[in-house]
């Protein structure tokens, strides 16, 4: 069995932050590691590290969602590819890969039969992961990001041949694996982003046929017109606010609204009676028979749909039929500052933390 080191490395909320967070937000602290591993249990080396929006709102006190808020002075958790370095659970061995939410720490030992994480998020073994794919994209286009990519689209977009997906937030882990999708069955796909770079990466590699940066472009209802004279048949919201307003005023009867982010607002503290007000255009869904709905990719029937997600994801980027992009960063101290660059628009695709030196 590997030897354990006598402490590891970690992350832990400060504090709750009002607003945006900042570097104080966060506590880098040495937390000691057990001798011997207990039967059942396993010793893990962090090796890629999720950061993603939805951790602001577990940053919140006593918030009222679908997940608890962390706990002050407890590491921050996300998901995570580990590798197994030594286990007492014959459903491990050393070498292993591994994937679950686990906290911020360099090295993780868990009882995988009572992890908190629980179904569908339980420590699953990578050993079915495409030949010749980095196990960071298992945080990405073939994890989470790309689950919820799918299931949005598919299931709730239903995306038809010759219709306009518009994207919000397209340049991001969650949006430029939708309007790839969406091209694959067929759609004309618009996406808006935050800079000219990232406008051209869309069009150019990813195959948008029509994309500009929201920052510069005016006024967002002529912008939007512009970019989809037929309407929007369907839109995936990753974003809310201004852009989501203006592309609303242009969907068309009987389509669909899928909501899987809110960026805009994820800091706000409540000072803004505005920010958040809505929704301003219920009589659009009313007249229009547009179908508007939020989700979270947890749902209970779609957990049991990863497996045919996650192998359709795989062949389509093993394919090279979806291309993965990856913001990387190194060193677990990097999280925090990884976080929050999400919103500042540092990165194009998805944002990842490479912790382990090694790491494949």
């Amino acid at each position: 069995m590997s030897q354990l080191p006598a402490s590891t490395k970690a992350i832990t909320l400060a504090h709750y932050p009002k607003g945006l967070p900042t570097l104080d937000t966060f506590h880098t602290v040495e937390l000691p590691l057990p001798a011997e591993l207990q039967p059942g249990e396993v010793a893990l080396r962090a090796e890629w590290l999720s950061v993603d929006p939805y951790l602001r709102g577990r940053m919140r006190e006593g918030a009222k969602s679908y997940v608890p808020p962390f706990e002050l002075n407890k590491p921050i958790v996300s998901g995570i590819v580990a590798r197994v370095i030594a286990s007492k659970d014959d459903n491990f061995k050393v070498g292993d890969r591994a994937i679950s939410l686990l906290p911020w720490q360099d090295y993780i030992v868990i009882n995988p039969s009572t992890h908190p994480a629980g179904p569908p998020f339980s420590l699953q073994k990578l050993d079915k992961f495409p030949p010749g794919v980095s196990f960071s994209n298992a945080v990405g286009a073939l994890g989470m990001p790309g689950l919820t990519a799918y299931f949005g689209l598919l299931d709730i977009g239903d995306p038809k041949e010759g219709e306009t997906v518009f994207v919000s937030g397209a340049a991001g882990a969650v949006g430029s694996l939708v309007g790839q999708i969406a091209k694959l069955k067929g759609c004309r796909v618009v996406g808006s982003a935050g800079d000219d770079e990232k406008v051209a990466w869309l069009k150019e590699e990813l195959g948008f046929d029509d994309a500009f940066n929201y920052k510069t472009v005016g006024d967002l209802n002529e912008a939007v017109a512009k970019a989809c004279p037929k309407g929007v048949d369907v839109y995936f919201d990753n974003v809310g606010g201004a852009i989501s307003d203006a592309v609303t005023l242009q969907i068309n009867p009987y389509g669909r609204i899928s909501v899987c982010g809110q960026i805009s607002a994820y800091n706000e503290d409540g000072s803004n009676p505005t920010a958040t007000t809505g929704p301003r255009h219920d009589w659009i869904l009313l007249t229009r028979n547009v179908k508007k709905e939020g989700f979270i990719v947890g749902r209970p029937a779609w957990a049991k749909r990863y497996p045919e997600a996650l192998a359709q994801l795989a062949g389509w980027v093993a394919s090279g039929q979806i291309k993965v992009r990856e913001t990387v960063v190194e060193g677990l101290e990097s999280a925090p500052k990884a976080f929050l660059n999400l919103f500042d628009g540092s990165n194009t695709g998805k944002m990842v933390v490479k912790v382990a030196a090694d790491a494949q």
